[in-house]
């Protein structure tokens, strides 16, 4: 059996991982995100450790962004106009490729969890759906027919613009690009600089989390019009508020008003928007998944 790595490459911390899936991870390592030297030098130690012991078919990375993962373009693999400070423009999937000698499978972190999600996950049963992920920033991977949507570039789901009325949130919004977009405006770092306090440290019955549930289900009905998803699957950190998914869900109804009359939003709206079923390896297994994609 082949061996793949997998990189989950965050703005905050690296996950790095050797194994075939979710039943046979052999070895995994997390260290920070500093500079793109230090970082990807520790990334690349940690798989010359262990191919040393058995050789690597091939690594995933699935990484935060924006990204270029265009493979006929000549910054693949380059993340582009992050905010994070020091890794805009850093190639990140070349020095990987060159350091270790095989092939790279390339794409953001929530296109990497959903191709997870896909494979051995919350989706397995569908072939056209969104992963968003909320927590540090807000990221949506499309997945249509089973495969990745790209395009222009790939989706940015976090910064699509939605109603903002002042008078009932007259917060401004965090995004550096946009102010109040969906990322903007309920994101985790956005939950904390609007109640000057972190979301965990909240109580459920705090009114940060009926307004958290408004933002995102009026991003999740745009997203629902436009891609018409099989389902919705709905991680990251600010997520594991058991209290948001059925508030969410119910929202979500609400905006649709009945439109959209898809037994599966109608009736079934429980199995319709649910958590990842890989929790916190969704990322790091989604890369797996890219780099099991690179081979032929």
């Amino acid at each position: 059996m082949q061996l793949f790595g997998g990189i989950e490459a965050g703005g905050t911390k690296f996950v790095c991982a050797v194994g075939t899936g979710p039943d046979d991870l052999r070895a995994e390592t997390r260290f920070p995100t500093t500079t793109p030297d230090e970082t990807i030098g520790r990334a690349v130690a940690f798989f010359r450790e262990q191919a040393a012991r058995e050789p690597l078919a091939a690594i995933g990375i699935a990484s935060f962004g924006p990204v270029d993962p265009d493979p006929a373009s000549p910054t693949f693999g380059t993340i582009t106009t992050t905010p994070k400070a020091g890794w805009r423009n850093t190639d990140l999937a070349g020095p990987i490729e060159s350091a270790l000698g095989v092939p790279v499978g390339f794409d953001t972190d929530v296109n990497g969890a959903a191709l997870g999600e896909h494979r051995w996950g919350a989706a397995q049963d569908v072939e056209t759906f969104i992963y968003l992920t909320v927590g540090t920033g807000i990221g949506g991977g499309g997945v249509v027919r089973g495969r990745p949507v790209h395009g222009l570039v790939h989706p940015e789901m976090g910064h699509i613009r939605i109603p903002h009325d002042r008078a009932w949130d007259p917060f401004e919004g965090i995004c550096p690009y946009h102010k109040d977009c969906l990322e903007g405006l309920a994101s985790g770092p956005a939950i904390e600089a609007r109640w000057g306090e972190r979301g965990e440290n909240l109580p459920a019955d705090h009114p940060a989390w009926s307004l958290e549930a408004r933002y995102l289900a009026l991003g999740l009905t745009a997203m629902i019009c436009i891609l018409s998803p099989q389902r919705i699957v709905l991680g990251g950190g600010v997520m594991q508020q058991p209290q948001l998914f059925p508030m969410i869900r119910s929202d979500v109804q609400h905006l649709l008003n009945g439109y959209v009359q898809a037994p599966a939003v109608v009736e079934r709206i429980d199995e319709y928007i649910v958590p990842p079923a890989l929790g916190g390896d969704a990322g790091v297994l989604g890369a797996i998944a890219l780099a099991r994609q690179r081979l032929p």
